[in-house]
């Protein structure tokens, strides 16, 4: 595995840039961590105050520093706007594995934007950190995520009854799994 943040990796797909997150994108971020509708099917706290915002792209950027973990601000290109985040947020490097992740302001829902930037940024990962499989967890409530893994070539892997405690509710999970083998069976990377 090819884990080097530095220089941070800027990726570009037709509509978005994927870039390094900075702390002049609080306010974008506040915006996207603070709606309870984009959280829904996030198990992390609901972002209060401004400074919860400018606290996450601290922690994001202390894990890039350290080579640890990678995350990207997908900035629309029209308006240099950040729109949401997309990383590699669990590295297993001793297995070439990686857990992807994503988040999307909701005004952008449902315009094939998320499927634009998970598809660079898988791309990215099999081709330069070398992985050998990238998986996604998500909420089994959650649909639209399931539909959007599948259509990019993710498989379903198993389904987690009651696997994890969120805000006193637990939670049932999905776990998907991409080779590197079915990324190049369906043209994701060469």
């Amino acid at each position: 595995m090819n884990l080097q943040f530095s220089p941070f990796p800027i990726l570009e797909t037709e509509r978005t840039l994927l870039r390094r997150i900075g702390p002049d994108d609080a306010p974008e971020v506040f915006e996207m961590r603070s709606d309870p509708d984009v959280m829904r099917y996030i198990p992390r706290p609901i972002a209060v105050s401004l400074n919860d915002a400018t606290a996450l792209i601290e922690m994001v950027n202390d894990f890039i520093d350290k080579n640890e973990k990678i995350n990207w601000a997908i900035e629309w290109k029209a308006s240099g706007r950040l729109i949401g985040m997309i990383g590699f947020v669990n590295l297993k490097p001793d297995h070439c594995r990686a857990e992807v992740g994503y988040s999307l302001t909701k005004a952008y829902h449902r315009q094939g934007i998320m499927r634009e930037a998970l598809l660079c940024v898988l791309k990215h990962g099999f081709e330069e950190f070398n992985l050998h499989t990238i998986e996604a967890i998500i909420d089994a409530e959650n649909d639209a995520s399931g539909k959007l893994l599948e259509s990019v070539g993710f498989r379903r892997e198993g389904y987690f009854r009651e696997d994890f405690l969120f805000n006193g509710h637990y939670r049932n999970s999905i776990h998907f799994g991409m080779l590197r083998s079915e990324a190049i069976a369906t043209n994701i990377c060469m």
